[in-house]
């Protein structure tokens, strides 16, 4: 589950982007360049770009205002693996906090997965398992209303396509994933990409499967649970043979949720914190079912 190389996109404001790129080369070691990019010592970018999207602001006599472009911030991290980077990763973010960052309601993270193990079948699944727990997972995560057009929910007829015509070759998937579309592929904007699971990266450009469904925040034990819950549905997608898009019933969110992943694989005190986020604000017990503990 933790061998898939992924990429990290983490918006924010409070600080500009030279700012940010700063306080990123002195925490790794590195030099930033004229394009407020990070390259380290290992010789990996850190990429510290604008994004249209962000609300700018920033923080002045104890007070949140309105601030200028140079306050959107996008990091994108380079190719990173969970078990020699996740430290690191999580180190910055509390660096970029220190600094003066912080996110707002217009901010997301997405995660980029390596796709080159995915198959026709393994896409499907992946369609399938996001939009049977479209509801959970949207409550769990507390996706922002402000951003809801940016990661939509999986289309219902796009589901329904999948699995009516079954497509056993990329060409076919692809042909489904983009049909009722004007705009052409190529177009990196492309309306198709805006859902909670995004193929149009997949399709066009970088080769990754794209999940866009998290607030942002420069909390480092958030983002590592956003990164694994990712993980973790991958390598569900990749290794299981078949996947429903039925939504199931739930008397019981936290439980629902807590013995869900559990069975992906986020078991015992490592993943204990990570429960804990992805819990939270759901509704229930997380240990009993049907009713509370006596």
């Amino acid at each position: 589950m933790f061998s898939t190389r992924i990429g990290v996109e983490v918006e924010f404001t409070g600080i500009t982007r030279t700012k940010a790129a700063e306080a990123a080369a002195e925490f790794l070691g590195g030099r930033v360049d004229a394009a407020q990019t990070v390259i380290a010592p290992d010789g990996r970018v850190w990429k510290f770009v604008y994004d249209g999207s962000i609300a700018a602001q920033k923080k002045a006599r104890g007070q949140i205002v309105s601030a200028d472009d140079e306050y959107k911030v996008e990091m994108v991290t380079p190719i990173l693996t969970y078990r020699e980077d996740i430290e690191i990763l999580q180190e910055l973010i509390r660096r970029l906090r220190k600094a003066g960052g912080f996110a707002n309601s217009s901010c997301g993270i997405h995660i980029h997965l390596d796709g080159a193990s995915h198959t026709p079948r393994s896409l499907r699944n992946f369609i399938n398992i996001i939009a049977s727990k479209n509801d959970l997972f949207y409550k769990a995560l507390q996706i922002e209303a402000a951003r809801m057009s940016y990661c939509k929910k999986m289309d219902a007829a796009l589901v329904a396509k999948m699995n009516r015509r079954k497509p056993k070759t990329m060409d076919k998937l692809e042909r489904i994933w983009y049909e009722g579309y004007d705009e052409s592929r190529s177009y990196h904007y492309h309306g198709s990409r805006y859902h909670f699971l995004n193929l149009h990266s997949f399709f066009n450009g970088n080769h990754t499967v794209e999940l866009r469904g998290f607030n942002s925040e420069l909390h480092a034990g958030k983002i590592r649970s956003y990164i694994v819950l990712a993980l973790a549905l991958n390598h569900q997608a990749l290794t299981q043979k078949c996947a429903s898009s039925k939504k199931p019933q739930i008397e019981n969110e936290k439980f629902a949720m807590r013995t869900y992943l559990n069975r992906i694989g986020l078991i015992g005190e490592e993943f204990a914190n990570c429960q804990e986020h992805l819990c939270k604000h759901l509704e229930g017990n997380a240990a009993w079912r049907f009713r509370t503990a006596a």
